[in-house]
């Protein structure tokens, strides 16, 4: 089973969207892909850049280290982070994609952020949503 967990990079939601996904992929005899998407990188960001995958690195190193296989991929490509997972998923055949949503207030809670949304709505595969 392959499993997408969109990566945000390093917050208390993404490390329970991964852990989920671990056991998940455990019980399911996954693959992990760690994805991480920009859409575009200005000069002042490449430092950003190399911290994320850094980041990328070390997670995908430690659900190695847990007997999951992992694949991580930064993505530039000038699309949407939205876009850009709902595009990856089709591309590499992903069975299922966990994604973070962050707690908002009462009247937030009637919307999804603009990418979530678009992930839940144009995913080729199930999406679990964490929170």
């Amino acid at each position: 089973m392959k499993i997408l967990v969109a990566y945000a990079g390093g917050t208390d939601l993404d490390k329970n969207v991964l852990e989920l996904a671990k056991k998940f992929a455990k019980t399911f005899n996954g693959r992990i892909y760690l994805v991480h998407s920009l859409e575009t990188v200005s000069e002042k960001e490449i430092d950003e850049v190399d911290n994320i995958k850094n980041n990328l690195d070390y997670v995908k190193n430690s659900t190695e280290k847990a007997g999951i296989p992992c694949e991580s991929h930064l993505l530039i490509r000038g699309v949407t982070p939205g876009e850009d997972i709902v595009e990856f998923a089709t591309e590499h055949k992903i069975d299922k994609i966990f994604i973070g949503l962050e707690k908002k207030s009462k009247v937030g809670k009637l919307f999804f952020g603009s990418n979530a949304q678009y992930i839940i709505l144009e995913a080729p595969c199930p999406v679990v949503s964490v929170k």
